[in-house]
């Protein structure tokens, strides 16, 4: 049986490292994924385990093993290095014994194989045809997004929620903002269903919030704009009919947000023809709130005219989106 190997850090996994792995599968019987875990890195070695499970859940052929590993032990560098790979092919010649192939898309892979007296195979080492690296996801999600894995786009999305009772903003803001961040707008499901809030039934509910999760799902951008959610079409099931629609948890975890910004209802009621009046209007405001309390859902409210409310928004998701950032900074990328 031919037993081959790659390693790297895997931060994150991207489509490059999958081609990578799909290319090695070509090569041998067996293919170990070895994950290198450095005690000096932030990102959960889970966490990267499980992409490549996702993304390979379907290949028998493949392990994917986690090696963590104490820097101050073992060296690690970015830069191509005899010494530092002569160290860590003892390593590998005794975590794997009875591998003879070692696939990689580095200059270092051909030493590391000579030094364990195996079989080095390169794999685009000029990356020609996967153009992304993990620094280059690091530095710019927004570039580097149609690079990666359905798996690590799940868990990198970040998603934004406009919340409010009706004449408040939400649909205009989501779209000013959405143009701002260059993210996803995903407008609220509703109107596209019921075309006047004094004439809709529980069934229209259930069709919202159906059509609603279906639409966030189909969004593919690291940021998503969300006008309305799950909370609020279970609102107004309870403000209109006192009955509350019964949702499963899969449709809760689809809506989950990372941000919630509820819109006050400061600003002058217009009413358009199909919204309710604007005594229904704050009651119902008292309903949204109720109900985002019930589910123990942490929000921050929004005030003020149009432009301050813009403002408020954008500073809110500017912390989130440099915190998102930050968090994806780990340390230096080595060994892929």
């Amino acid at each position: 049986m031919r037993k081959a190997f790659v390693f790297g850090k895997f931060m994150p996994f991207h489509k490059g490292h999958e081609a990578m792995i799909r290319f090695a599968l070509t090569k041998c019987d067996f293919l170990t994924v070895l994950i290198c875990v450095s005690d000096q890195e932030t990102m959960p070695a889970v966490l990267r385990k499980t992409w490549i499970d996702e993304t390979f859940k379907e290949e028998q052929r493949v392990e994917i093993v986690t090696y963590h590993y104490d820097e101050n032990i073992l060296p690690s560098s970015s830069v191509t290095s005899a010494s530092i790979s002569e160290v860590w092919a003892v390593v590998f010649k005794e975590l794997l014994p009875d591998y003879s192939i070692l696939i990689t898309s580095e200059p270092y892979g051909e030493l590391v194989a000579g030094y364990m007296g195996i079989t080095h195979i390169p794999f685009d080492p000029e990356r020609k045809q996967v153009p992304v690296s993990a620094t280059m996801v690091r530095n710019n999600l927004w570039e580097a997004w149609p690079y990666l894995p359905d798996s690590v786009k799940a868990t990198m999305v970040k998603k934004v929620v406009i919340l409010g009772t009706e004449s408040t903003g939400k649909t205009t803001l989501t779209g000013r903002l959405a143009a701002h961040f260059k993210a996803a707008a995903i407008m609220e499901a509703g109107r596209d269903i019921v075309e006047n809030s004094h004439h809709f039934s529980m069934e229209d509910l259930y069709s919202i919030a159906a059509a609603h999760a279906k639409s966030i799902q189909a969004a593919d951008a690291p940021l998503l704009i969300i006008d309305t959610d799950i909370h609020i079409t279970i609102s107004y099931g309870e403000f209109t009919f006192g009955q509350t629609i019964q949702i499963e948890n899969y449709v809760f975890d689809i809506n989950k947000g990372d941000l919630y910004l509820y819109l006050d209802n400061d600003v002058p009621f217009v009413q358009d023809g199909t919204r309710i009046d604007e005594a229904a209007r704050n009651e119902l405001d008292g309903s949204h709130r109720k109900v985002l309390e019930k589910y123990g859902i942490h929000y921050d409210v929004i005030s003020g005219d149009w432009d301050e409310r813009f403002e408020q928004a954008v500073g809110l998701i500017n912390r989130l989106v440099n915190f998102r950032s930050q968090g994806a900074n780990f340390s230096s990328v080595t060994h892929n």
